[in-house]
């Protein structure tokens, strides 16, 4: 069932960087005028509410110049190809995502793998609120497009793509250096449902392709310079990046 988009699920974190809350995941509005970029676009039952959240902040689809991937779980493009197909808006991504997002191949936490957590708090909830929003999709982006160069991308918020692979093959997170803001998707999250903690983390082990590099990707992040942290799961986090990687740290150690 689509979630009805609140008020209070837009925070505004800077003069031009909105943190959008759906079903249970986040996307990202970069403003530039009457442009912008989004990061993410929530599950395939978070269309509507990613259209309302632009036209909340005074723009609409054919503002959008690009949207950023951090990674092709079905939470976090599912409004991808519909902008794509019915507006002409490029959807962009590392190479190595590329071909998931195409759904060549479907990486991400499998029913049996759930069922065999079941027992965990949060979990079973958090389950069918996934499958409602329409997890179990199938939500390819036909033409995704990988991205064009290595450095900044000419788009609003000169976001900086930082390859972070662990969660997926092709993750990365995006840096906006003019800002402060690293938008860090599922390489590093500051709550889930299925997660007895709050604060910085990584996500629990099932929902990693490789949780061994995820825990090393946090090395990429530890030296970006940014003290507000906008995850693809739990709130905005206002603090130095380097003391959020080593909160997340010790919780993967215990």
């Amino acid at each position: 069932m689509p979630k009805l988009l609140r008020a209070d699920d837009i925070v505004r974190v800077d003069s031009n960087v909105y943190a959008v809350t759906g079903s249970n995941t986040n996307w990202i509005i970069v403003k530039d005028g009457d442009s912008c970029v989004l990061v993410d676009t929530g599950y395939p039952g978070d269309r509507d509410g990613v259209l309302a959240s632009l036209d909340a902040v005074g723009l609409d689809p054919r503002s959008v110049q690009a949207v950023l991937v951090t990674h092709a779980h079905n939470d976090h493009i599912g409004a991808a190809e519909h902008l794509r197909d019915t507006y002409n808006v490029p959807v962009v991504m590392h190479q190595d995502e590329v071909p998931h997002a195409r759904r060549d191949f479907l990486d991400q936490v499998s029913i049996g793998q759930v069922l065999k957590h079941a027992w965990r708090p949060g979990v079973l909830p958090w389950a069918v609120h996934a499958l409602r929003a329409g997890g179990t999709t199938h939500v390819p982006v036909y033409e995704p497009v990988p991205f064009p160069a290595p450095g900044p991308l000419d788009l609003p918020g000169t976001p900086v793509p930082v390859h972070t692979p662990g969660h997926t093959k092709g993750h990365s997170a995006y840096h906006l250096p003019g800002s402060g803001i690293l938008i860090t998707g599922d390489a590093l999250v500051t709550a889930h449902p299925t997660s007895p903690i709050a604060g910085p983390q990584l996500l629990p082990d099932m929902f990693h392709t490789d949780r061994a590099r995820a825990l090393g990707s946090l090395d990429l992040l530890e030296g970006l310079d940014a003290d507000t942290i906008l995850p693809g799961h739990g709130p905005v986090h206002r603090g130095p990046v380097k003391k959020a990687v080593l909160a997340a740290r010790e919780h993967a150690a215990r």
